[in-house]
């Protein structure tokens, strides 16, 4: 039997369970970084490796590798009679869960049964953030509420990994219009997923917008406001580095958003490719402050997109000043600029 969990935490706390197996931390984040649909799995390996090198600092040889080794491991999906996916209901899991199903759908199984535990709350827990809360006891009392992967959800999850990766984003509104159900926790994560795109109003997206008006209201450390944020929105299911990149593109920009500093006074930076230290006191005691722009973007006045640019992915959507997709936060649509 092999698990393919949503990380290295949730597997190691089930190898120390009484779940039978063998457990593997997925440790993909395809909720950032490049998703298009038009390359094979050699060239969206070296994509993903260099994304992971750039934005993570990790070395860019062994991402490709580590991803490769990922790939190696499903491909030996056979020699066990059981597969089953632990995941959870933000959108960091959804997009690796979607990915992983839709690589099974490409499949014949054979005689090896595909099930699946996905949640969005545990007993217990009032602020269920993923698995990585539970200890062994509470992963192991999941086991027998796994089922296996109905044709229904093999359906949905191919038709939503093509409209994340599709270079149109109404793909996904399209989806949602449609029935998706057999994942119930799809649709509000890619409705959180759209609201990622820069607003219409002020061109910076949901998270972004809302880490202004958090560190604004007062939570200036990089701890607190990374609290007040799980708090806000937990269905992204961002970690402390995903958040941290979103701030930074504001501290970063030509016409910056936000100043950082650390709690002696100094000044925090990062260059694309340096590795960062989340766990350092620094870090953790870095504090922002909003600059007057900052202000002046939050409260709709100017548009962080004329005044910086932009060049990202969301998905499949490769964000430029030439390819420019928005979201109307009133309407709930995207748009095209």
């Amino acid at each position: 039997m092999l698990h393919i969990h949503d990380g290295d935490s949730s597997a190691q706390t089930s190898r120390e369970s009484t779940i039978p197996g063998e457990h593997f931390g997925w440790r993909e984040a395809l909720i950032s970084g490049p998703a298009p649909s038009d390359v094979g799995p050699a060239q969206w390996r070296q994509l993903r490796a260099q994304h992971l090198s750039d934005f993570y600092g990790v070395d860019r040889q062994k991402a490709a590798e580590e991803l490769l080794r990922q790939e190696e491991v499903l491909a030996g999906f056979s020699e066990h009679e059981e597969v089953v996916l632990w995941f959870e209901h933000d959108l960091f899991c959804q997009a690796n869960l979607l990915y992983l199903l839709d690589w099974f759908a490409g499949r014949d199984l054979y005689k090896t049964r595909l099930s699946l535990i996905c949640i969005g709350e545990f007993p217990g827990i009032e602020k269920f953030r993923g698995l990585g809360q539970l200890n062994a006891y509470q992963m192991a009392s999941l086991f027998t509420t796994r089922h296996e992967v109905s044709a229904a959800e093999m359906n949905l999850a191919t038709r939503a990994w093509r409209a994340y990766r599709s270079v149109d984003p109404t793909a996904i509104e399209k989806l949602l219009d449609s029935d998706t159900s057999a994942m119930p926790h799809l649709k509000r994560a890619f409705l959180l997923h759209l609201a990622r795109f820069p607003f219409v109003r002020n061109g910076l997206g949901h998270i972004e917008n809302l880490g202004l008006q958090l560190i604004r209201g007062g939570s200036k450390t990089f701890t607190k406001l990374f609290a007040a944020f799980g708090d806000e929105e937990p269905v992204y299911g961002l970690g402390d580095f995903q958040f941290w990149l979103a701030l930074k593109q504001m501290t970063d920009a030509r016409k910056p958003l936000l100043t950082v500093k650390n709690g002696v006074g100094l000044n925090v930076g990062l260059n694309v490719g340096q590795r960062l230290e989340l766990s350092s006191e620094a870090i953790r005691n870095s504090c922002f402050e909003i600059t007057e722009t900052g202000v002046a973007v939050l409260q709709s006045e100017v548009d962080f997109v004329t005044l910086n640019g932009i060049d990202y992915w969301l998905g499949g959507v490769h964000l430029s000043e030439d390819n420019l997709w928005r979201w109307n936060d009133e309407t709930r649509k995207i748009v095209q600029a």
